[in-house]
This record gives structure tokens, sequence and C-alpha cells, in this order.
């Protein structure tokens, strides 16, 4: 072979190397594709047949909450739904007798906390959605989106599963996808309203979904759990950075439940370690406490609005697209 051709090989691989990266990039980041559900799309049971079918135990009730330090809470009292009423809803507070959301603000570890304090008098009222209504790569919506499509009343971002092809992945009663991953924590969330936290590991997606999970995500890690916090000051996600804008769910008792997002990555909100989200979800009297995705996919949505601030890099600000919900709602 003659050096006018061998002379064009490290072109050509060069050539071949970038096409191969932007292919990469693309199909990461960019390229949509629509997986198949491992299940089906159909299912046997109903959500209200499966929690009558559950033979699980439920929580007993509120832990003592032991105050986090200097986290200046001021939340409102919530009161039980009981029965038809009128609605009453303005920008911290919604009630119709069914759902009752009580939104409020703390301070703690140089950072903005939003809570959003739910007692709702049926399991119904707790939900998921995907992003389009679609389960697949990079099929991505805003928080905001995806909960006005829905009606919620309020809504978090859920796991962004979409970005990873391992963990499980149950919503309405729909297995997606049943891969563990290794080292995580899953969340159910059982046909009763009920929350569980179980290591991947140790419990299969089939298990929980045997054990009357309607949902599944796949994020964490557990927080607290059955009343004692469950990580420590050296835990983290991965690679990221300790301080992190932060949501998480909890449960305080039967159908009594918080969902909190924090602030983080500006000078006026610094964010927050796992130890401290889990400290914090622990000082509101939650039993059982979930890290949903953090970083700039945290996202506080209520009434229409979205109330928290979120950032990716603490310079703009606004939602990132994510590819499901947690909801409360019809």
């Amino acid at each position: 072979m003659n050096r006018s051709v061998l002379k064009w090989y490290p072109r050509i691989a060069a050539i071949a190397l970038l096409a191969f990266t932007i292919y990469v990039c693309l199909d990461t980041f960019v390229l949509s594709t629509k997986w198949s559900p491992e299940g089906g799309e159909n299912q046997t049971l109903s959500r209200e047949d499966l929690a009558a079918s559950m033979a699980v135990d439920k929580p007993t009730g509120a832990a003592d909450p032991s105050p986090t330090p200097n986290a200046n809470l001021t939340t409102e009292p919530t009161p039980t739904p009981s029965g038809e009423q009128q609605v009453v809803s303005n920008d911290h507070y919604y009630s119709d007798g069914k759902i009752t959301v009580t939104i409020s603000t703390a301070r703690a570890y140089n950072t903005d906390f939003y809570i959003a304090d739910v007692v709702v008098s049926s399991p119904d009222y707790i939900k998921t959605a995907l992003a389009n209504d679609t389960y697949g790569k990079n099929i991505k919506a805003k928080t905001s989106d995806t909960a006005s499509q829905n009606n919620a009343i309020l809504a978090v971002n859920g796991d962004y599963y979409g970005a990873r092809e391992t963990g499980y992945v149950v919503r309405n009663g729909v297995l997606y996808r049943s891969s563990k991953t290794e080292g995580s924590d899953a969340l159910a969330i059982l046909a009763d309203g009920s929350l569980k936290i179980v290591d991947e590991n140790q419990v299969s997606c089939q298990e929980l979904m045997d054990m009357g999970a309607w949902d599944v995500l796949s994020f964490g890690p557990g927080l607290v759990i059955d009343g004692e916090i469950s990580v420590d000051e050296d835990e983290e996600i991965g690679h990221y950075q300790h301080n992190n804008p932060r949501t998480a769910i909890g449960q305080i008792g039967p159908l009594h439940y918080v969902f909190v997002v924090c602030d983080g990555r500006t000078s006026e909100s610094y964010g927050i370690t796992l130890l401290q989200e889990a400290e914090f979800m622990k000082s509101l009297g939650c039993v059982q406490a979930y890290n949903l995705d953090g970083g700039g996919s945290s996202t506080l949505y209520f009434n229409g609005n979205i109330i928290n601030k979120p950032t990716a890099d603490g310079k703009t600000f606004g939602e990132r697209k994510v590819t499901d919900i947690v909801y409360i709602g019809y």
C-alpha cells in the first residue's frame, strides 16, 4: 500500500471517533426512545383490589420528632379531611374534604426549605406520572407541564428513571423495569398508601409487587426507615458534591405525607447533604423518608405555581425537564 493512502488512516480514524462520540452523546442526552414495559400495559388488579389483598404492616403513626438544629419550622396545623366540603385554596393551602395540603417554609443549614404537608382520605390520591405519558429514554418534560397535564394539586420531580437503564420502575401497577441497580434503595408506594423502602439487592421488584407495590421508584437512598435515620455523614450519591438541592418524600402516618424540596448551589441557599436531609425529614416526624432526584431537577409545584427556585448551576434558574413526577391529585 502506498504512502499516500496510509497518510489518510489517522484522519479517517479521527473522523470515525468523532462521529461515534457525537452519536453516543446524542443517544445519551437527546435522542428519544420509547421503551416497552416488561409486564405489559394491562394489569389484572385495580389498586383497590390490590390494597384489599395486601397483608403488610401499616405505619402506626408519627415518630417522636426531634427538631433539626436551626430549622425554625413554621408549618401550619393540617386538619384531617373528613367528608365533602367547599374547596379552600390559596398560594399556601388547599383543602376539599378529601385532600388537604399545607405549604410552609423553613430555614436550616443556610438553605431554604419548602415543605408540603399532605393528608388524604384515600391512597388513590398519591400518584405518579410519566412525561408525555410515555415510558422511554430522553422522553422528558418540565415537572409543571406533567403536573398540569395530570391536573395535579401538588407535584415534585420523581426519580428520573430515563437517565439510567437499571433500577426498578413500576408506575400505576405496570411493571416497566425489574433490573436492579447495585447498592440502590427503592421506594415502593403500596396500594394502601404506605411507603416501604428496600435494598434492591435484598428484595426483587416482583417481590415488591407481590407485597402490594403500586408504584416503585429507584433513586435513594432511604433517609429514614422505620423511624430511624438510615444514612451517615459519609454517604453521598456517586461522584456528586455533598451540598445540593434535594427532593424528598416522607410518611408521618397513615395517608399523611410530607414532600420537601430545598434550594442549593447559591450564596442564598447552600444546599444540604444526605445526612442533613435525613435529619430534617425526621424532625418533621417521618417514619419513612426517601431521597428522590435532586440538583437541577428539584422542583415543587403547587396550585399551578413553582414554589422553589430550581437551578442546576446557581446562575441560571428554571425547571429542568425530567422523565417523571410524584403528585397529589385526582
